[in-house]
């Protein structure tokens, strides 16, 4: 109950403080006056109140969408590409996405337009503004107010962080926004090139690391708020991101990153005391807040924080949520093809040429039952379509009646599993192929794959980079990274037709900017591949 009366004293405190409105200008807020200043930010509670806010407007960005409940943070990163998921046409034209086309109205309207980070990236900066000031007499209701003006400083720098990476991965160039300056007598804010957007994430990573510690000052924080260990999850994607995105048409990563995500990566596994969850647990890891549990987006209906909007409502069937309508599901090619395993026996074969009975070595391809992702992820296996029960702890509020229901499956940013394939990654980058392959196969062993599908020590580099993105797709599938995973590593045209080596050499993975964003302001400009096709 006191968590819920924080959170509700937080969403308050962001009313009270924003008007926000996507049509005039970037930030159309409207400012908090002096009597609203002497009302906050007096103790901890308030400060505790604006963290609080500033993580539920985060989570309103990743779960926003449209009217048919399809969550952004999901659509960017897993719906674009079609070998992952089918979107079956509502009404919305969203499935025109998976044909790489993000011209439609609709689409432009809910999934184009920036706002939402902007409200969540004002909120940090007003945090960051307000909290240095914070006396420690102000903060006396607190046990440590040192650390805890610390933590809340570490955190608003991180929620800034990784709002303007999600930015960037989506956009590339966005306005930057440092300063709780009144935006309503603010001049009108261009695009900032990506490449300052990134070095901001970084230096903001890196004072959130300096404020922050492993652990947490509450163990009811754990995963659902910031600590060191998030900050440097952050930093890892970031430094890859940056290694292989910078110049989209090169091929060589730039290796001072790489080294960079290398030992972040290190200094993660080594320090955080994160440890992968038992496989006997394994629909905890997407409950949440399970031991390899990063930074989560809290969701959980314990706390009255469960979501109808959420990414389980696009796939799951009647047995899962009473009287849902599922417009989404898994392709049977990604099945086949990801849980594929390859047997050899011999057997007596017709030769239609010689006509006669050969015995010879046959081939058969079959699926790998053995894996835990493939028998606890998916459903209806062998129909048309086949569904994903990943995110499916389905919770009604009127049990009796089986009505009202909500999703109490946490958004999982950041988890051990993810951390350990970068490590793959950086590996690969840096030619160390056994290292790459003892840890792609150690994953597949932890999920219980079959022997046969591990990767053999004789594999070219190419083909490691495939059992790579083949084994992020099995672990990562429906968390938002895969779409991102196949543009780093340059294998975007094995899985999303729509995405030719023009396009992708021409930035066209990037989205472009809802037009009612340019009313008033004539220095924003639209995003390169889409001038003069919307």
């Amino acid at each position: 109950m006191k968590a819920k009366k924080i959170l509700y004293i937080g969403l308050c405190l962001v009313v009270g403080a924003f008007i926000f409105s996507s049509c005039k200008k970037l930030l159309d807020q409207e400012p908090r006056n002096s009597t609203y200043d002497q009302a906050f930010w007096q103790n901890g509670r308030d400060a505790k109140a604006a963290m609080a806010g500033n993580y539920a407007l985060l989570r309103d960005v990743l779960s926003s969408g449209n009217w048919l409940a399809r969550p952004r943070h999901y659509i960017y990163g897993d719906a674009m590409v079609p070998a992952y998921m089918t979107i079956e046409s509502e009404g919305d034209g969203i499935e025109a996405i998976q044909r790489g086309d993000l011209s439609g109205n609709y689409t432009l309207q809910n999934f184009a337009d920036w706002t939402k980070y902007y409200k969540v990236i004002a909120m940090s900066n007003i945090i960051l503004a307000k909290m240095p000031k914070m006396t420690d007499q102000q903060l006396n209701d607190v046990n440590n107010p040192i650390r805890f003006r610390k933590e809340i400083i570490g955190q608003a720098y991180f929620v800034r962080a990784l709002s303007y990476f999600m930015l960037s991965r989506v956009w590339g160039d966005v306005p930057l926004v440092t300063n709780s300056d009144d935006p309503i007598n603010a001049p009108h804010l261009a695009r900032t090139p990506k490449a300052d957007i990134l070095k901001q994430v970084e230096n903001d990573c890196h004072e959130a690391a300096k404020n922050l510690n492993w652990g947490y000052l509450s163990a009811s924080d754990a995963a659902v708020t910031a600590n060191k260990g998030s900050v440097y999850a952050l930093l890892s994607h970031l430094y890859l991101w940056r290694a292989t995105m910078t110049n989209v048409a090169s091929n060589t990563p730039i290796m001072a990153d790489v080294n960079s995500a290398d030992t972040t990566l290190q200094q993660l596994v080594e320090k955080g005391g994160y440890r992968l969850n038992d496989t006997t647990n394994y629909y905890k890891t997407f409950i949440g807040k399970s031991t390899e549990g990063i930074f989560e987006i809290a969701a959980s209906e314990d706390n009255l924080e469960g979501s109808n909007r959420s990414v389980g409502k696009m796939f799951l069937k009647q047995e899962y949520w009473n009287n849902n309508i599922p417009y989404a599901f898994v392709p049977g090619s990604y099945l086949s093809s990801h849980f594929a395993v390859t047997t050899t026996t011999m057997g007596w074969v017709w030769n239609e040429v010689a006509w006669a009975w050969e015995w010879k070595t046959i081939t058969t391809t079959v699926t790998d039952t053995k894996d835990i992702r493939y028998r606890k992820n998916f459903t209806d296996v062998n129909t048309a379509k086949p569904t994903t029960i990943k995110y499916s702890n389905v919770v009604y509020r009127n049990p009796t009646q089986k009505t009202d229901a909500y999703l109490s499956n946490n958004i999982i940013i950041f988890r051990l599993a993810d951390m350990n394939l970068l490590r793959a990654e950086v590996a690969l980058y840096k030619n160390d192929l056994p290292t790459a392959i003892r840890i792609i196969n150690d994953s597949k062993k932890h999920n219980g794959a079959d022997a046969s599908t591990m990767l053999a020590a004789s594999l070219t580099k190419d083909q490691v980079m495939n059992g790579y993105v083949m084994e992020r797709g099995r672990e990562l599938f429906l968390e938002g990274h895969l779409f991102y995973d196949l543009l780093r590593t340059r294998k975007y045209g094995d899985y999303a037709p729509w995405l030719s080596t023009s396009r992708f050499n021409q930035e066209g993975f990037y989205w472009p900017v809802f037009p009612n964003l340019f009313s008033n302001n004539n220095l924003l400009t639209q995003t390169t591949y889409w001038r003069g096709k919307i």
